[in-house]
């Protein structure tokens, strides 16, 4: 068994179950403070239930992502040591401000709001909140920060074989940190979204407290189709950074072998055969991928054979002679274009929700509230997609250009004690994803007007009565 390949398989779990909690944190919180300011300005009682009531599925979430996410922490040292301690002082940095100002930002007003209601004013409570969801995205900033100089370093200086930062500066204004940052604040916006609506299409399908869920669809709804167009636009941007900072992952997502014509037609869909470094089928839609990656309708792109012989040229010095520097273009290219394909119909669903809502037929339109019901799972899709995407298509780098991902695995661990961590982690989340699911479904049975308001504590606390 090969060390890498299980330290890979590992990382790519744990990071994609981690990841189907963040963007719902930071998504529910930011819909949840909508609810309570429109619970504030307009003084209307269903405005709080439907803070309260979202909020106590948000705890839920925020509760399972922040154990998750101890686990990411502790890879680095298990599987990771020698990218650890390359480049420790760079990432180090970034990863230390989102524990020590953002995380204990979160926790503290997120006491302050579960504990507040009744007891500070109105406006002192809704602030709280908002520094909650503020806070989510400081969070994603900072961990963003980390993952965008694994993309394109910047700010640092190779010392006694260590990178070590010597520019903070140009850490947070890495031109891949700012179109990396918007995608995934506006899916994770969508995320919450699709959440809430999906909820309360299945809950308008059982005719259960009709005018709370029609609210709480109707906010859903404007925010999805913001958060997906913002999605969609901004990864239109990261896309065509990609073209200048990463020209290798963007030829593998696009199925580029040999240099395109100019202008160059966008593949949809190929067939690709990767043993032979071709595409036996291809279904091209003509300048397209000249408009995406440029804003024109003109201009080639680098075939990753072209790219192949470059990048050796350039980094074989570096890396050894004879790496193979094209990523996994099968699981690039198809991930990269589920991400759109998800995307697209969140979008689609979005406008078409809000012309029904508009129409006043969102209620008696079941065929779409049917939809609505497992479209909940779209952002998370379009979500783990594009990290793959991302990740697989940065290989067989962990830090462009300085260190390949064979090199930054712990040199000590064997397969099998990685093989036994994987299948540990893999029964610890099971139980996890069990426990998540009982909570959020026992919660939504329970629904807006199953708990006391008198007391706050138990009335907001969703792990009461389950003993966890």
């Amino acid at each position: 068994m090969d060390p890498v390949m299980l330290a890979r398989i590992q990382f790519a779990l744990t990071t994609i179950y981690h990841f189907f909690f963040v963007p719902l944190t930071i998504g529910l919180a930011f819909i949840i403070a909508l609810m309570q300011t429109l619970y504030v300005v307009k003084k209307e009682e269903i405005y709080k239930k439907m803070a309260k009531f979202w909020g106590h599925l948000f705890l839920i979430n925020f509760a399972v992502g922040v154990v998750t996410g101890i686990v990411q922490e502790f890879q680095f040292g298990m599987n990771w040591s020698d990218y650890s301690r390359f480049v420790g002082d760079v990432f180090g940095a970034p990863l230390a401000i989102e524990a020590l100002l953002a995380f204990f930002m979160e926790s503290t007003f997120i006491g302050l709001w579960i504990f507040g209601w009744d007891r500070l004013p109105k406006k002192v409570h809704l602030a709280s909140i908002w520094l909650v969801s503020i806070g989510t995205m400081i969070s994603g900033f900072w961990i963003l920060t980390a993952n965008a100089f694994m993309q394109v370093p910047v700010g640092y200086a190779i010392r006694n074989g260590r990178a070590e930062m010597v520019d903070f500066l140009a850490l947070i204004t890495n031109g891949q940190l700012w179109v990396e940052f918007p995608h995934v604040i506006t899916g994770a916006l969508a995320t919450g979204a699709f959440f809430v609506a999906g909820i309360s299409a299945y809950n308008l399908l059982k005719k259960k407290h009709t005018e709370f869920y029609r609210k709480s669809m109707n906010i859903a709804l404007v925010i999805a189709l913001v958060g997906s167009l913002g999605a969609a636009f901004s990864g239109h941007a990261q896309a065509q950074y990609l073209v200048k900072t990463q020209p290798m992952k963007m030829a593998a997502a696009e199925g580029i072998w040999e240099d395109t014509p100019d202008p160059a037609p966008w593949s949809a869909v190929a067939w690709i055969d990767t043993k032979n470094q071709e595409n036996k089928f291809e279904l091209n839609i003509p300048y397209l991928l000249s408009f995406l990656s440029y804003s024109k309708f003109e201009g080639g792109l680098k075939g990753m054979k072209t790219l192949q012989e470059e990048y050796a040229e350039k980094y074989d010095p570096v890396v050894g002679e004879g790496t193979n520097y094209i990523p996994p273009v099968k699981t690039t290219y198809w991930s990269f274009r589920f991400m759109i394909g998800f995307g697209t119909a969140m979008i689609l669903l979005s406008m078409i929700g809000l012309y029904l809502w508009k129409k006043g037929q969102l209620e008696q339109s079941r065929r779409f509230l049917k939809i609505l019901v497992p479209a909940i799972s779209f952002p998370f899709l379009a979500n783990t997609f594009g990290w793959i995407m991302t990740e697989v298509g940065r290989q067989p780098w962990t830090v462009f250009g300085l260190m390949t991902t064979a090199d930054a695995v712990s040199p000590n661990v064997s397969p099998g004690t990685i093989l036994f961590s994987i299948i540990m982690y893999t029964l610890i989340f099971t139980v996890l994803s069990c426990v998540t699911v009982y909570l959020m479904v026992r919660e939504i049975k329970r629904g807006p007007y199953g708990h006391h308001d008198g007391n706050a504590a138990v009335s907001v606390d969703p792990f009461h009565k389950a003993g966890v």
